[in-house]
Parts: C-alpha cells; sequence; structure tokens
C-alpha cells in the first residue's frame, strides 16, 4: 500500500519555520495503522512530489523502506517498485489526494483518497475516506484493507492478550 504524504499523511498545511525549515505535522493514528498494515504483510510505502527530512524521519520511525520523495513521475516510480517487488499494478494501492496522482490512481488495484481530494481525483478512486487527511484517513484504509484480509480482528485480540 502506497501513501502520498502532503494532504493524505498530513493535512496538506505547508509550515515553514524563520530558517525555510519545512515542519510536517503526522497523526499517530495514521504511523500505527500502517505499521499494524506492515504486521499483517502488506508493505507500505511513500510516494511524495515534495522532499522533506520530516518525511524522511516519520519513514525511518515507521520502518518504512520504500521511500520515494521528490518525485515528478509518480507513474514511472510507482512501475519500478511494482518491479522491484514483483507485483502487478491490480496488487497495488495508492492513497493520493490530487491531481497528480491521478496516474497511479487509475492504475493501481485499490485507489483511494482523503475527502478533502478535489472532486475530480474523488471521482476516480475505489474509496474515499471519512476521517480527514493527516487526522486518520490513512488509519481507515489501512483498516479496511486489514478488514478486507481477515487480519484487522487478529491484530486487535493481540492487543488484548
Amino acid at each position: 500500500m502506497i501513501f502520498d504524504v502532503d494532504g493524505v499523511l498530513t493535512d496538506g498545511t505547508l509550515w515553514y519555520g524563520s530558517a525555510g525549515d519545512e515542519l510536517k505535522a503526522f497523526h499517530a493514528f495514521d504511523g500505527h495503522g500502517m505499521k499494524m498494515l506492515a504486521c499483517a504483510g502488506v508493505p507500505c510505502a511513500l510516494l511524495s512530489g515534495r522532499k522533506s527530512a520530516a518525511v524522511t524521519a516519520r519513514a525511518a520511525e515507521l520502518e518504512i523502506d520504500l521511500v520515494f520523495q521528490g518525485v515528478d513521475d509518480k507513474l514511472g516510480v510507482f512501475r519500478e517498485m511494482l518491479e522491484k517487488k514483483n507485483l502487478k499494478p491490480e496488487e497495488a494501492g495508492f492513497m493520493g489526494d490530487e491531481l497528480v496522482d491521478l496516474p497511479v490512481l487509475t492504475r493501481c488495484g485499490f485507489a483511494c483518497a482523503p475527502r478533502e481530494a478535489p472532486q475530480e481525483v474523488r471521482s476516480r478512486v475505489h474509496y474515499v475516506a471519512s476521517a480527514p487527511a493527516g487526522r486518520g484517513a490513512a488509519r481507515e484504509v489501512c483498516e479496511l484493507v486489514m478488514r478486507a484480509q481477515g487480519s484487522l480482528e487478529r491484530a486487535v485480540q493481540g492487543y488484548l492478550a
């Protein structure tokens, strides 16, 4: 499962400090959802058009190895990822929020978007999250995938043990 960053894992707001450093706010719900999904056997990846040290740090914290930033050609990188993982496009999911994400969204097996995405994006995906971007939308998608796999309840039971 591949996630865009700005507008998916964040609310899309771009914060800049006085020295020009970029700050991002990530929600713990989304990060934990990605960790649970990975533990259920679905690797997660990040694919972003922007480049940020905050994304690098967050990916490392979540133990996400497939991180692609500063990408102009998301479809090309998507195809490279598939080849590296020996997957077909229909075996991969992508959550994006913007028009630049459409080339991947229209070719992957499970396309999803946060509710804030433009109508032109929302109308072309399989699933639109009800939770807001950067505040649980990615977690919602992770749980949806796990529920479809039958692995969500096992994960929940693991916390009760």
